[in-house]
């Protein structure tokens, strides 16, 4: 297959999902026919460290055989591939892909990971599809699909338990089919037999950049990071990073291979606020105890004048401490309680 993205042997479907997904993967899949054209790759946020059944209910929801990927088996028609924990399935030539590359949008496996590399190892012979989710992983990704002539399919966000996921990806990909998960499978099986014989268009230099970072995480230091440098740094390791367009969607990217949507870098970059603002609470309200014992133990002489001197300094943090915690008390645990 070559590498220019134009896969004519065959057609895959990419699917992602987050927050109240499992039930509309569920129906997607069980709305797919059995003599589906294409293969089916499907990945789910799951939390780092646990136990998916996730293999097994969609095994059971419809009428392709679904299992967890493995590394390096072949990508057949009419099988359904599902994440691995702790690992982005990716796609390469012919073959599963999965790599321990850094997180995308904090999570991995990513959505846009997934997306970005069928993209460009089969142009547009994908077909996307964004489920339940929240904040916008898969936007992107179902950007860059869409660019290559690929399909794209949004369920309909008024149906999906939540809707972030379905509208950031409708916002960047305005001419995605939107569907009830149920008819979604349907949807897909119609798109196909219109991109049978679709023409593509190569990936560019930033696609193809990225997905070899996905591909062989070794490698990210070792050539140009795609996209342009900008004025931010990576919430995960500080680094700086790159803005890539793709289309209307924006993403960003730093040097080792972290990834971040726009929402997904805004909701990082608060949770770095609020740890720098509790941070800095404690490094003032720490010293103000230790000056507070220091005050209690002074002894001889110049007894009076230390024990002032540290009430002082102790006075001085709390107050410094307590003007943070004034311009922030949505901070506090306890804000609001017991007023009228």
């Amino acid at each position: 297959m070559p590498s220019t993205g134009d896969a004519r042997r065959m057609a895959v479907v990419v699917a992602g999902a987050s927050a109240g997904g499992v039930a509309a993967l569920t129906a997607f899949v069980g709305g797919l026919p059995v003599d589906l054209p294409a293969a089916v790759l499907v990945v789910m946020h799951l939390p780092e460290g646990g136990q998916s059944e996730l293999a097994q209910i969609l095994d059971r929801s419809g009428p392709l055989a679904a299992a967890t990927a493995r590394d390096g088996e072949p990508i057949r028609s009419g099988r359904v591939y599902v994440a691995a924990n702790n690992r982005h399935l990716l796609v390469k030539r012919d073959h599963v892909l999965l790599s321990r590359a850094p997180k995308q949008n904090r999570a991995r496996p990513s959505i846009d990971s997934l997306f970005r590399s069928a993209a460009r190892w089969y142009g547009s012979h994908v077909v996307g599809v964004v489920l339940s989710g929240s904040l916008d992983d898969g936007a992107s990704g179902l950007a860059a699909i869409a660019s290559l002539g690929g399909a794209a399919v949004v369920q309909e966000p008024r149906e999906a338990s939540v809707s972030g996921m379905p509208r950031s990806a409708l916002a960047v990909v305005p001419q995605a089919v939107v569907s009830p998960a149920a008819r979604i499978g349907a949807v897909v099986t119609a798109l196909l037999e219109r991109r049978a014989e679709a023409p593509g268009e190569p990936p560019g230099f930033d696609l193809i950049r990225e997905t070899e970072m996905l591909e062989t995480p070794r490698s990210s230091g070792h050539g140009p990071v795609p996209g342009e440098p900008v004025a931010l740094s990576c919430p995960d390791c500080s680094g700086g990073l790159s803005a890539i367009q793709t289309g209307p969607a924006t993403h960003y990217l730093c040097h080792v291979g972290h990834s971040w949507s726009p929402r997904a870098l805004a909701a990082a970059q608060q949770e770095k606020v609020e740890q720098a603002i509790w941070m800095a609470i404690s490094m003032l309200e720490e010293p103000a105890a230790v000056f507070r014992r220091l005050a209690e133990r002074a002894v001889g002489p110049d007894g009076a004048l230390t024990v002032r001197h540290q009430l002082a300094a102790a006075d001085e943090a709390m107050r410094a401490a307590g003007v943070i915690r004034k311009n922030f008390p949505e901070l506090l645990p306890d804000a609001g309680a017991g007023t009228a």
